[in-house]
């Protein structure tokens, strides 16, 4: 019987600007997940309900176990760490129950808890997704494309965030959104990336997010000038995400000396392609 399972999973940046809660790319950035049986140590509330909705579809009796969570994954700045919880959580009870859920599976039960699918996709699958409900379509993505993460020493909550956007988008918005989205979606297919330039813009959120963030504009700004091929606000914020082919530290310095916050790093990545894996078991055998 499994004792003890570790995970790991990859951080995501999602919408992409203009791919509100239907894009995102799982970044080489990880957090490992530990569950151990038998330890009844307090769990946070986003364990116990990814435990609790876990057990319901497994329909077996919740056991006693501990969750450990390490790594570098920054929390509450727009990289999916909330959906990289809920996600290796689930893969590692899976492992312990000998369960045979799917990475589909499980992709779907952390989706629900989610809300919004593109962070868990991106996760579970690797590589750039495009989300529909709770279908994925994934690409690969080149090592040659970098990812600089401006990460901002304060956290954004997603829910305070999300109370900022308006009910109603101006028709002209919505129609600039919806043709630089399918723009993003063409260049990741094609693997074509010189046309992600000047796709990042958006009209659906992230104009109304830059009372949060309110160095934004001015930090894609930079990071445009210096030769990224554009940068948006990762996820809800506050961190902002630049692509680009080139100059990695040139982008990074562009975008750090523009943000007017003293505090933040930058955190230069590539794509991670292989999604969530299972680092680790620890099985106790029995004796005759």
């Amino acid at each position: 019987m499994k004792q003890q399972v570790t995970v790991r999973v990859p951080a995501s940046t999602s919408n992409l600007g203009p791919g509100f809660d239907c894009l995102g790319i799982a970044l080489r950035l990880y957090n490992t997940i530990t569950v151990r049986r038998r330890e009844n140590t307090p769990l946070t509330r986003m364990m116990r309900s990814a435990a609790n909705k876990f057990f319901a579809a497994a329909n077996c009796r919740r056991f006693d176990f501990s969750c450990e969570v390490g790594g570098a994954i920054p929390v509450s700045r727009g990289l999916g760490s909330s959906a990289v919880i809920r996600l290796g959580l689930m893969h590692a009870l899976n492992q312990l129950l000998g369960s045979n859920f799917s990475r589909n599976d499980l992709f779907a039960l952390s989706a629900a808890l989610e809300g919004h699918p593109e962070n868990a996709a991106a996760a579970s699958f690797g590589g750039f997704n495009v989300v529909r409900g709770l279908e994925a379509q994934r690409f690969e993505v080149s090592a040659e494309l970098q990812f600089v993460l401006l990460v901002p020493d304060f956290e954004i909550e997603t829910e305070k965030s999300r109370r900022l956007l308006p009910v109603q988008i101006p028709r002209a918005d919505a129609v600039m959104s919806a043709g630089n989205a399918a723009f993003i979606v063409a260049a990741f297919a094609s693997g074509d990336y010189g046309k992600l330039r000047g796709a990042f813009r958006d009209g659906l959120h992230q104009q109304y997010r830059r009372k949060l963030v309110p160095f934004l504009d001015d930090v894609i700004a930079s990071a445009e000038n210096a030769g990224a091929l554009g940068a948006f606000l990762s996820g809800s914020g506050s961190s902002i995400c630049a692509v680009t082919l080139h100059d990695p530290e040139k982008v990074g310095r562009a975008m750090q000396r523009s943000a007017q916050v003293k505090t933040t790093r930058i955190i230069t990545t590539n794509a991670d392609n292989r999604g969530v894996r299972v680092l680790k078991s620890v099985t106790r055998h029995r004796h005759s």
